[in-house]
């Protein structure tokens, strides 16, 4: 289910004009890792892709039972999205999106657009 929703995420970007697409995915370039010092855990971005100089991340956002973790990583990626002056998409499939919306709006992510795919 997931590669489905990663080509969604690929090609909704290509429309929007993203470049340098890099993705977890078989067929792609890999993203760069992120390392975090505090507990040596490594955070492997979905997609990053950039637009205009800017660097975005795109997440596919699925509803599951490691809430924190999963609100830690849009965090981080949300801020150094907004650090190079791009922005952090969750790409919600069909029953994920309120999933999605409840925890962008409760944890006040900011720099963070959900999109329906």
């Amino acid at each position: 289910m997931k590669e489905a929703l990663y080509e969604k995420s690929i090609t909704w970007a290509k429309k929007k004009g993203f470049s340098d697409i890099k993705a977890n995915c078989e067929g792609y370039e890999a993203p760069n890792n992120i390392k975090q010092v505090r507990d040596d855990s490594v955070i492997i971005p979905d997609i990053t892709a950039s637009s205009y100089g800017h660097k975005s991340y795109i997440e596919i956002a699925l509803k599951n039972d490691d809430k924190q973790s999963t609100i830690s990583k849009w965090k981080l990626l949300g801020t150094l999205a907004a650090r190079k002056g791009g922005k952090l998409y969750l790409m919600a499939g069909r029953g994920h999106k309120a999933f999605t919306d409840d925890i962008v709006k409760d944890y006040n992510l900011i720099n963070t657009q959900v999109v329906s795919i």
